[in-house]
C-alpha cells in the first residue's frame, strides 16, 4: 500500500510538472478540443442530467462545456466539496453565469457556500453523466486523481441509487495521457476519456 502510495504521488508530481509547461494558450486551443468532441458524443447528447467539475487551472477547461448544457436545457449539477472530509455533493446550478457569483474555497474553485441549500442529484432523479477531473489517465480508464477519494467516494453513493452508476467522461489535456496509471482495488475506471487525439 505503501509503495503504491508512493508511485501514485510521483505520479502526480510528474503530471502537474508536464501541465505547468503548457501556456494559458495552449490548454484553451486543447479545452476547445475536447468541448467540441463532448458537445458532438452522442452520450453526451442524449443525456438530461450532468455532473460538471468546475475547472482549476491546470485543467481542461468546463465553462464552454456548461453554457452548452444550458443551451440545451440539460440539468447542470457542480461538485459541492465538504471541508475536512471526503464528502462530495453535485448540486443543482441554476445558470451558467451564476459560477462568477459563486465563493471560491481555499482551491480556488468556485462553490456554493456551506450555508446554501441546493438540490442534491441524488435526492431528486440522480445522474446520467459525470465529467471526471483528474491529473493523469490511461487508456484502459484508469485515473489518477488528487489523493481526496472524492470522485470514487461519489460514485460509491451512485451505486446504491436506483438509477445505478452514471456514464463517466473523463476530459484531458494529451498531456495527461500515461501508459500506465498505478492503481488500488477500490479505485473506479472511467468508461471513456476524450482528449486531443481520441
Amino acid at each position: 500500500m505503501a509503495a503504491l502510495r508512493a508511485a501514485k504521488q510521483a505520479l502526480r508530481t510528474e503530471l502537474k510538472k508536464r501541465i505547468s509547461q503548457l501556456s494559458d494558450q495552449e490548454k484553451l486551443r486543447q479545452s476547445h478540443i475536447v468541448t467540441q468532441k463532448l458537445i458532438k458524443h452522442p452520450k453526451y447528447q442524449r443525456c438530461q442530467r450532468i455532473a460538471v467539475f468546475l475547472s482549476m487551472h491546470d485543467e481542461v477547461q468546463t465553462e464552454e462545456i456548461i453554457e452548452d448544457i444550458f443551451q440545451k436545457g440539460k440539468v447542470c449539477f457542480i461538485p459541492k466539496y465538504q471541508k475536512k472530509s471526503h464528502h462530495m455533493d453535485m448540486v443543482k446550478l441554476t445558470a451558467a453565469s451564476e459560477i462568477h457569483a459563486l465563493p471560491l474555497t481555499s482551491w480556488n474553485i468556485p462553490q456554493p457556500s456551506e450555508e446554501e441549500h441546493r438540490e442534491e442529484a441524488l435526492d431528486t432523479g440522480g445522474l446520467d453523466l459525470i465529467l471526471m477531473p483528474g491529473l493523469g489517465f490511461d487508456k484502459n480508464g484508469n485515473r489518477l486523481g488528487r489523493g481526496k477519494g472524492y470522485y470514487d467516494t461519489y460514485l460509491g453513493r451512485c451505486m446504491n441509487h436506483p438509477k445505478g452508476k452514471p456514464y463517466t467522461i473523463a476530459v484531458a489535456f494529451k498531456e495527461q495521457i500515461c501508459d500506465a496509471i498505478p492503481v488500488a482495488d477500490n479505485d473506479i475506471q472511467v468508461d471513456e476519456i476524450l482528449y486531443e487525439f481520441k
